[in-house]
């Protein structure tokens, strides 16, 4: 028996292999094949496999991370779309928000989704629903059919996203015009609005249909290739996908919804960084994911990461839940450059895994945050990747050096101020996730995962005063583990648009019910024990007049005392995130929500012998500025080390997955739960 997760990766894609009767599991980390992501899933299954020493018979459960929408999005490889909407009401999607990222930039680009839909294919169906949901107006069933006609056979739409005037209110045109589709042609994709993001915002709820419609071919037929490989390997288990939110469903609930993954790639490893923390016993964590291309900081606080309703792909906004993850371009393949002023930058434009970096020998010639670290001695070119791929030292001194001359700096002196400017720019985004919203650095522990978190936190912890970090058995694939530690889990959400002090908790509560019911089916559908579930309801809130809102939990059964006590709540969080609360303003509340969850049974999970090889002598030259230079320091194997043993800096520490670099004032120890903890001592680093 075992169970198989696999994270792919702007670089490598990850698999882990579970063995559920000891805990055990063994990882594989295998390139990232760009040009057709399915061959690095099946080379890393197959590795994974052979690792463990396990059949393909054997796996009983198959979870899976993707970024393929994603891609298709940024890529823009998606479906030729088309929109329905109500008549008149066409062009939200062009016209948008009165909003700009670039606030005085003239030249900017329209940053509405214009390419899922554009006017020529965005079309108004005579219908109108009030309000209230009432009918004012008749669907037009002939109009639609004729419309929906002509944009299959002269504008080649195979996708149809269908956003109708306050549908949230009344589904019944929208579920109507599906039927009309699909009669005239059962092929033709159909995503409605209703059902997707039942909630108010005109232009929000048409602009995450429509991405829905875009990525919904391209995910069922991901998920189709996804299952022929896994048969042709004999793979027959049941597969799972990781959702934005941080649990995970089945693929037959994602074909049906392809917009609840569209942002799922960072939440596997803030979901695994948790999972770390909490075998430590500590539970307010900030986890930085950094790896080849990018790295994702999210904030969890009480063992829970925090969650947002809206989040950005490409700069569009998209209403859809997820794991509040703040990416930033800061990763290995992040490339050094000078802007036209003279200035030295360095990223967010990345080598990827293709060409890569300069040290990888694919073609790559600029000079990257991984270059700079092999300079600087701490990486080891022969078992980078648990030496999968060799380094090419020559090459990287090479590139640094190049782009040193530009600055006049000599090669170390530009290795140096790559590292430390990319330490200054996600230790700023560190602080946007933490100081921004009320968290104070000091009381957090630093998760540090991924293939390059081990080798920058030392740095970032110095600079934002935080005195404990956490480097997880396997960083570099702590994704996938995360994938597999992470429970079933759904979510319903429903405008409601009432004010507090008028609203009857017996209408919220029947309201509460009726959404706890949806989600049950989800939960059912996806084989969870009804008895064994977790219950969450909660509200958007604000106060009236405003345009924001808040979500609070919201205990039930809804009663006159729960509201009073929700009032409480909601002063309480606005007052921490914006400095002020009103107590004697009226309160709306706007959107109604339940997620449901159930954990898998937990086991204790525990890391094999991992591949080894060469790693090379067991000290070498390093760089560290506060102490003159190179010096050199002790190398430790990861595997090598015993339960206990305790480790002070400088020196490094190496896994096939991932380097910990301990600076001066740092001071490692490895615990039984397989985490080492790094403490900094006061002013270490600085």
């Amino acid at each position: 028996m075992v169970l198989l997760a696999v994270d792919i990766g702007g670089t490598f894609t990850d698999v882990v292999a579970i063995d559920p009767t000891n805990g055990q599991y063994q990882a594989a980390k295998v390139p990232t094949t760009p040009s057709r992501l399915i061959d690095g899933v099946r080379q890393g299954t197959q590795m994974a496999l052979h690792l463990a020493g396990a059949e393909a018979s054997d796996v009983e459960r198959f979870v899976h991370g993707t970024t393929i929408g994603t891609n298709a999005v940024l890529e823009r490889r998606g479906a030729t779309t088309a929109i329905l909407a109500t008549d008149g009401f066409e062009d939200s999607l062009e016209i948008g928000r009165l909003r700009r990222t670039r606030m005085y930039d003239l030249f900017m680009d329209a940053e509405t989704p214009v390419f899922l839909a554009p006017r020529r294919r965005r079309r108004g169906v005579p219908e109108r629903v009030a309000a209230d949901g009432s009918v004012v107006l008749a669907l037009d069933e002939r109009g639609v059919v004729e419309t929906v006609r002509e944009l299959k056979e002269e504008e080649h739409a195979s996708a149809f996203a269908v956003c109708l005037l306050f549908s949230f209110r009344n589904p019944s045109h929208e579920r109507r015009i599906r039927e009309l589709i699909r009669e005239l042609d059962p092929t033709l994709s159909v995503s409605l609005s209703s059902e997707v993001d039942p909630m108010f915002r005109e232009y929000e709820r048409t602009v995450v249909t429509a991405f829905d419609a875009y990525i919904r071919p391209v995910i069922q037929g991901y998920l189709t290739e996804l299952t022929r490989e896994l048969d042709e390997i004999g793979i027959h288990a049941p597969v799972q996908i990781m959702q934005s939110r941080g649990g995970i469903t089945s693929a037959r609930l994602v074909a049906e919804r392809p917009v609840s993954v569209l942002l799922s790639g960072p939440a596997a490893g803030v979901i695994g960084a948790r999972h770390a923390g909490s075998l430590s016993g500590l539970s307010d964590l900030i986890t930085i994911d950094m790896g080849g291309t990018s790295a994702d900081i999210c904030l969890v606080q009480s063992n829970k990461p925090l969650v947002t309703a809206e989040g950005t792909i490409d700069s569009h906004p998209l209403r859809i839940p997820m794991v509040d993850v703040s990416t930033i371009g800061a990763g290995g393949g992040s490339i050094a450059w000078v802007d036209p002023a003279g200035n030295f930058r360095v990223g967010p434009r990345s080598a990827a895994a293709d060409p890569g970096p300069a040290c990888y020998r694919r073609g790559g010639m600029d000079a990257t945050v991984t270059d700079a670290s092999l300079v600087l001695g701490y990486l080891n070119p022969d078992f980078f990747a648990g030496g999968s791929l060799r380094l090419d030292v020559d090459a990287a001194h090479r590139a640094v050096e190049a782009f040193g001359m530009k600055l006049g700096l000599s090669t170390i002196e530009a290795a140096s101020g790559i590292h430390r400017l990319i330490n200054s720019q996600m230790a700023d985004a560190i602080r946007l996730v933490s100081i921004r919203r009320g968290y104070d650095t000091r009381d957090f522990a630093l998760v540090l995962l991924g293939g390059a978190g081990p080798v920058h936190g030392g740095r970032l912890a110095s600079e934002l005063a935080i005195s404990t970090m956490v480097v997880p058995a396997v960083p570099g694939v702590l994704s996938a583990l995360g994938l597999m530690v992470a429970a079933i889990e759904h979510d319903q959400v429903l405008t409601v648009a009432v004010r507090l002090d008028s609203a009857w908790p017996e209408s919220l509560e029947a309201t509460f019910l009726d959404l706890e019911a949806q989600v049950a089916a989800r939960m059912k559908a996806d084989k969870a024990p009804p008895n064994e579930t977790a219950t969450a309801r909660s509200a958007d809130a604000r106060y009236v007049g405003q345009a924001y809102t808040l979500e609070i939990p919201m205990e039930g059964p809804v009663s006159t005392r729960a509201l009073a006590a929700y009032r409480d709540a909601f002063d309480a969080a606005h007052r921490r995130i914006y400095g002020h609360a009103g107590p004697e303003a009226a309160i709306e509340l706007v959107n109604v929500r339940v997620v449901q969850s159930w954990a898998f049974p937990s086991f204790d999970l525990q890391a094999a012998s991992l591949p080894s090889g060469q790693t090379g002598p067991r000290a070498r030259q390093a760089y560290f500025a506060e102490l003159g230079g190179y010096v050199r320091v002790p190398v430790h194997r990861r595997d090598e080390l015993e339960v206990g043993s305790q480790i002070t800096g400088p020196a490094i520490v190496e896994q096939f997955d991932s380097t910990l670099v301990l600076y001066p004032g740092n001071h490692a120890e490895v615990q039984g739960t397989g985490n080492v903890i790094v403490t900094a001592t006061s002013g270490a680093n600085r």
